[in-house]
């Protein structure tokens, strides 16, 4: 079986020139196939405040009204997606950018109101993994946005973290499929105020352990969650690490 990298990096990364540079750089290095799955939300809140339109946050999620949903499908779906594309065609990449609405690649139903009303936000119920793997084996590189849609004419904002995995576990199907989380820091680290103190490889015991003790705690408990999960849906690995440790061995922490 093929192996097959997907890559999620958050906005971040994508949004600064000299740091997109550099991951733009690495990932067209990577062997073999490859997905790129990316955020942008510090772009659409600076367009979002340019055009007089208030950028609401519950626990940094945000809230997605009418409004807001317009200017994420500009920023996600057009300005970042874009930008990434055209710089991976620029080295050699044969890119192409995806919301979950192009070729109905990721079907999602609007999240119910409970404690919180998100708006016009997307819970991932399909990947179309057939049509992207056929994408993959022809020889291009979907880079995906963090849009998806309700198959009645609505997109959706999505959570990039859940496009990828879900993603992954898509085409866990096909390829043996790696996947990897780019954020700020180096790792899960034993000690949040020491960079060095990286936790090579987790696994649902030694989480449970480190979740019991406080060690993983806060937004980390999640991400771990997530990944363990697509392990146990047939992802072979997902690495937690710094966008510029890519391609990098022995880099980050290994979930498996």
């Amino acid at each position: 079986m093929d192996k097959l990298t997907v890559i999620k990096v958050g906005g971040k990364i994508v949004e600064e020139e000299e740091s997109l540079r550099d991951l733009l750089d690495r990932f067209a290095l990577l062997p073999g196939h490859k997905v790129l799955v990316h955020g942008g939300g510090r772009s659409a809140t600076r367009l979002a405040t340019r055009l007089g339109i208030e950028s609401r946050m519950v626990e940094g999620r945000r809230i997605t009204d009418a409004e807001m949903l317009n200017v994420v499908t500009m920023v996600y779906g057009g300005l970042v997606n874009k930008q990434i594309v055209a710089g991976l065609q620029a080295r050699g990449v044969n890119a192409l950018g995806l919301t979950g609405a192009d070729m109905n690649a990721i079907r999602s139903e609007k999240r119910p109101v409970k404690e919180v009303d998100y708006g016009f936000v997307g819970d991932v119920n399909q990947v179309n993994g057939d049509m992207l793997a056929d994408l993959i084996a022809k020889g291009i590189v979907p880079v995906m946005a963090p849009l998806t849609h309700d198959g009645q004419g609505h997109l959706l904002n999505t959570n990039a973290d859940t496009i990828a995995g879900e993603t992954a576990k898509a085409l866990a199907r096909h390829f043996e499929v790696t996947l990897v989380f780019c954020f700020e820091k180096r790792g899960v680290l034993r000690d949040e105020h020491d960079d060095l103190s990286v936790i090579p490889t987790i696994d649902r015991n030694l989480f449970a352990q480190l979740t019991a003790e406080g060690i993983i705690q806060g937004g980390m408990i999640p991400k771990v969650e997530n990944s363990l999960q697509a392990v146990e849906a047939g992802v072979r690995q997902v690495i937690i690490t710094q966008a510029n440790a890519l391609g990098q061995p022995n880099e980050g922490t290994v979930v498996k």
